[in-house]
């Protein structure tokens, strides 16, 4: 069984829902409590940040601030090839609205002329670890999911764009895998495996 060196908490710099339950799945078999900022109501930071790591870095640096705790950030998002990489690191406020059902919805009418020859696309997640607010080497990990964009929805699992994203390998969009399938394929599965390698490694857990 892994054990957690310190810190014995870590905050998740993240309000999302789905967000929190990959990690606290993902994170599991270690003895760390995963904490979601809004537990210490610390309030949104701007994502200033040009690239999905820039803003994982804010983000993360923003909640060691306000809670004195270790963070990890999460900054993601969908790339889509006939759309020169949107909606990218605006995938979360990608419509107006920025809900789920929104975001699905403009980006298949952005696709609806596109054959599905051209439809390719990626998630890509970018994972920032800091021990504390003036970390100068924080721990960053990314992971990226090829798949391609559907006409249509597919699937009641996940959330944001995984009605949309099919997955060549399984077949089948990505909500309609179930969580542990996901975990184990998804960019943000594979970038938190390479951030646990690199906490292992600066001996945070073991």
């Amino acid at each position: 069984m892994s054990t957690a060196i310190k810190p014995q908490s870590i905050v998740l710099a993240s309000g999302n829902a789905g967000k929190i339950r990959e990690f606290q799945q993902l994170l599991g078999e270690y003895h760390i409590s995963i904490k979601p900022q809004s537990e210490f109501n610390v309030p949104s930071v701007d994502e200033t940040g040009l690239t999905f790591v820039e803003n994982a870095i804010l983000k993360a640096r923003h909640a060691c601030e306000h809670t004195g705790l270790a963070a990890i950030a999460d900054d993601s998002g969908l790339a889509v090839d006939a759309l020169n990489g949107a909606p990218g690191i605006y995938s979360a406020r990608y419509s107006e609205s920025g809900n789920d059902a929104d975001n699905n919805a403009k980006l298949i009418t952005a696709l609806a002329d596109i054959p599905e020859a051209k439809r390719g696309a990626r998630f890509i997640c970018a994972l920032a670890f800091m021990r504390h607010a003036e970390d100068p080497t924080p721990i960053l990990a990314i992971g990226q999911w090829y798949g391609r964009i559907l006409e249509a929805p597919c699937g009641e699992n996940g959330f944001g764009y995984d009605p949309l994203f099919y997955v060549p390998t399984h077949h089948c969009a990505s909500a309609q895998l179930d969580k542990a399938e996901k975990n184990a394929i998804s960019h943000r599965g594979m970038a938190m495996s390479q951030l646990l390698d690199g906490m292992r490694n600066a001996q945070i857990i073991r």
